[in-house]
This record gives structure tokens, C-alpha cells and sequence, in this order.
């Protein structure tokens, strides 16, 4: 079916937009987490919880959605309405919230609203691309980049108070599932939603591509939400300034934009598994040593901050895209969820520890420790690679 291409690049953009903006409530806490930390009295273990709270409310979320097919049986420009809607509300609540556990509470509901927002916004944007699909993806994590780096640019534009941060992250969420509900069209290649079938994570189980897939992504995962989760508190002991740091943090994170529709290119003329293990040799590399340069020329810091924002989120949409391309059209939105909620179980991980590991031996460590993740994904890429059916990206599954 021949596609005309100006509608198809305006719901790229368009699903892009929505996102950027519905995806602000991810970090909205990490943005303003010094403000928090003096405001509710906040032990550094308690910090941490806010963030993995998010994680394990988008993983509860996820696994509903997965066992259940929500994000089969509902067309997915409807459900993520629904979860801007339930993110903007559940993010509000922090300025009511007036201490750490309704906030805990808060957080859990702002990520499990997600779960119905970002693997939805995947599957939509699949079925208006199968070929190019790798750069079209790659716009879409690019948009989850700059989403969850929107909040710390507001905090620095803000100034000190962090209600206005939060009000203003679940406006901008909101006002995303609106843009959705009201512009957004499903592709040509859209299947009928699915019925109820729990078989079907069986299969997609036994998919050994799903599994190598899944394998690079959990590397993948092991890094980049901790990374993400800490720039700020990183440039804070590098530059002295919370303002600028939350400044710089937004850079860093926005920079996975670019670095996501780059790989998407190159996942395009290349190979999906080729561009994913690039971003995380550059990704895993600049983990190990730039927690050591803490009292290293600012501008030195700050560039390779840059570059690992670049690339440590590169490599997300390849894996997405992989399983767009080799499970049954008609659960795709189920296999997308199941690995990502997989894959934001291990986030708990590195976002407890990395603070637990810089206090008793500094951000080096901190961040080494985040490096084997890449490896993993870089051996896994390697096994996909040598599969005969993924030698080039024209002789993909669709």
C-alpha cells in the first residue's frame, strides 16, 4: 500500500509533540529534588523513592496492560488520552501532598497512567511506518528525551518554588493527551484490536528474536535511567549552581533526541542491531569515566555529559523497533509493554544504588557501575547480528 507522505511525517511530528509534552511528568520530582529534600525533609534513600516509584508504578501499569492486551483493545490514540489524563491528575497531587509517603503514592500512579501513554504512542506510530520505521521510532524515544527533560528547564527557568514546576508539568501533559485526542489519526497498517488472549505472552516468549532483543534492552535499561535520574545531582557537585545544573541536566537528557533519530537512520540503511550496539559502546565507555572528572574544567564535564546524553538512549527505539518488526501485528502493543516493563524492573536497581555507591566511594564508581549494562547489550546486538534474517534491514518481518 503506497502511503502519501505529508500526513504520514505529520503524524510523526505530530505524535512526537503530544509526547514531548505528556512525558514532562516523568522526572517532574528529579527536577526539583533539592527544593523537595528541603521542603519534606528527605533522607537521600527517600529521594531515591521517588523517582523508583515512578519506575515501579510504570511497571505495575505495564504488566496490567500486558496480561490484559489493553494496549490491544483499546486504539492506542484513545489510551493515551486516558494515561495523559490519569498522569496530569496523579502528578498535581505532589503540591497537595505535603509529605514523602502521599507523594510515594503519587508518583506510583503518575507512572502506571504512563504505561498507558509511551508503548501506545509506539504501536500508533508503527502503524503509519514499515519502511523507515527505524528513524521513525527513533523520533518518537527522541520525544521521550526531551519530555523527560522538560522539567529541568522549567525548575531553571522557575527559580526555587517547585510547585509552579509540577503544576506546569501536568498542564503540559495534559494538554498532550488533548493534541492526541484531537489531531491524531491512526496509520494504514492499524489491525483490528485484539481479544483477550493470555496465550499470546507464550509466544512472543518463545520468540528467540523478542528475547535477544529484550536481552540488549535490559542492558540498555540498566544505564539509562539512572543516568538520567542523576544529571542533575551530578552537575550540582560539578558546577556548584542548581540553576545551571538543572540547565545543563535538560541539555544532557534533550541530547537524546538527536542521538535517537541518528540511530534511526542508521538503523535504516544499515542494521537495527549494528546502530543499537554503537550507542552503547559510546554510551557504556563514557560511563566509565566520567564520574571521575568531577574536578575537571566545567566546559570538559559538561561536553561529555553532552555526548553521553547523545548515546545512552540511542539504542532504545532499535529494540522497540525489532519487535514491532518480528511479533504478530495484532499484539504488538503486547510485546512492546512486556518488554518494557521488564526492563524498567532493573531501573530500581542502578537509581537506588548509584547514590548508595557515591556516597561511599563517589560519582566514578556511581557511574561505572551503570557500564556493564552496555556490555550486555553490545554481546546481545552481536548474536542478533549473526542471525541470517537480520543481515540487513530490508529483510525484516512485517
Amino acid at each position: 500500500m503506497r502511503i502519501n507522505a505529508s500526513p504520514q511525517r505529520q503524524q510523526l511530528w505530530l505524535l512526537a509533540f503530544a509526547l514531548v509534552l505528556s512525558m514532562s511528568t516523568w522526572f517532574s520530582t528529579a527536577a526539583v529534588l533539592t527544593q523537595l529534600r528541603d521542603a519534606w525533609q528527605l533522607s537521600s534513600a527517600q529521594a531515591s523513592w521517588l523517582t523508583i516509584a515512578v519506575q515501579l508504578g510504570f511497571v505495575a501499569g505495564a504488566v496490567v496492560s500486558a496480561v490484559t492486551n489493553l494496549a490491544d483493545r483499546i486504539p492506542p490514540l484513545r489510551l493515551i488520552f486516558l494515561g495523559s489524563v490519569g498522569a496530569a491528575a496523579a502528578n498535581a497531587l505532589l503540591v497537595v501532598a505535603g509529605g514523602f509517603v502521599p507523594a510515594l503514592f503519587a508518583r506510583f500512579l503518575t507512572g502506571a497512567a504512563l504505561a498507558a501513554v509511551y508503548p501506545p504512542a509506539l504501536k500508533a506510530m508503527s502503524a503509519w511506518y514499515r519502511t523507515g520505521r527505524g528513524v521513525a521510532l527513533g523520533v518518537m524515544i527522541g520525544a521521550l528525551s526531551a519530555g523527560s527533560a522538560l522539567p529541568h528547564l522549567l525548575n531553571a527557568l522557575g527559580g526555587v518554588r517547585w510547585e509552579p514546576t509540577l503544576l506546569a508539568a501536568s498542564v503540559l501533559t495534559l494538554v498532550g493527551g488533548l493534541v492526541v485526542l484531537r489531531f491524531g489519526v491512526a496509520g494504514p497498517h492499524v489491525v483490528a484490536t485484539a481479544a483477550f488472549d493470555i496465550g499470546q505472552i507464550g509466544i512472543i516468549l518463545r520468540n528467540p528474536t523478542f528475547r535477544l532483543a529484550s536481552l540488549g534492552y535490559f542492558g540498555h535499561m540498566w544505564e539509562l535511567y539512572a543516568m538520567w535520574a542523576w544529571m542533575a545531582a551530578f552537575y550540582t557537585d560539578v558546577l556548584a549552581s542548581g540553576r545551571l545544573a538543572s540547565l545543563v541536566a535538560f541539555a544532557v537528557i534533550a541530547m537524546g533526541a538527536a542521538g535517537s533519530v541518528y540511530a534511526g537512520l542508521v538503523s535504516d540503511r544499515r542494521s537495527r542491531a549494528e546502530a543499537a550496539a554503537l550507542a552503547l559502546r559510546w554510551s557504556g565507555s563514557i560511563a566509565l569515566v566520567i564520574g571521575f572528572l568531577v574536578d575537571a574544567p566545567d566546559g570538559l564535564v559538561v561536553a561529555l555529559g553532552l555526548v553521553w546524553g547523545f548515546w545512552v538512549v540511542a539504542d532504545s527505539a532499535q529494540f522497540s523497533t525489532i519487535v514491532t518488526e518480528t511479533c504478530p501485528p495484532s499484539y504488538v502493543g503486547t510485546a512492546v509493554t512486556m518488554q518494557l516493563a521488564a526492563g524498567f524492573v532493573l531501573t530500581v536497581f542502578t537509581i537506588f544504588l548509584v547514590p548508595v555507591v557515591r556516597d561511599a566511594a563517589g560519582w566514578g564508581w556511581a557511574f561505572v557501575m551503570l557500564a556493564p549494562g552496555p556490555l550486555v547489550g553490545v554481546w546481545a546486538m552481536r548474536a542478533l547480528r549473526e542471525a541470517s534474517e537480520w543481515a540487513s534491514p530490508d529483510s525484516v518481518n512485517v
